[in-house]
């Protein structure tokens, strides 16, 4: 692993959090779907950086 794939994985796994909460607390549905949609290309991305 390198440091930007750990970064980007990280960050990726921030936005999931941010989705649960967001959910829980019935905020707008267009703020979740952003929110997911940037979870979805950071965790890919970091995912795609890995050098296995």
């Amino acid at each position: 692993m390198n440091g930007m794939s750990t970064v980007l994985i990280v960050v990726g796994l921030f936005f999931v959090g941010g989705i649960i909460s967001f959910a829980k607390q019935k905020m707008p549905r267009n703020l979740i779907v952003l929110l997911s949609v940037g979870a979805a290309m950071c965790l890919g991305t970091g995912l795609l950086y890995l050098e296995v």
